[in-house]
């Protein structure tokens, strides 16, 4: 799998734990515990790149932790 940034947080709106890849626009998952998201999270990564190299779009090559300026 390739290693894109996860950012993990609690949603009060969702009660959920959520979990944000932004190197994949609109790439996101949840939980009801922070393990259950990063595991959910992984299936969603497999289906956004599956889905974008069938639509023939471009795959962010991943860059790990983001810069925060």
């Amino acid at each position: 799998m390739p290693k894109y940034e996860r950012i993990i947080f609690w949603s009060e709106d969702d009660q959920k734990w959520l979990v944000d890849v932004p190197e994949l626009p609109g790439c996101m998952a949840d939980g009801d515990t922070p393990a259950k998201a990063l595991e959910n999270v992984e299936k969603i990564i497999a289906d956004w790149l599956a889905t974008a190299r069938e639509l023939g779009r471009e795959i962010p090559v991943p860059k790990g932790r983001l810069a925060v300026i």
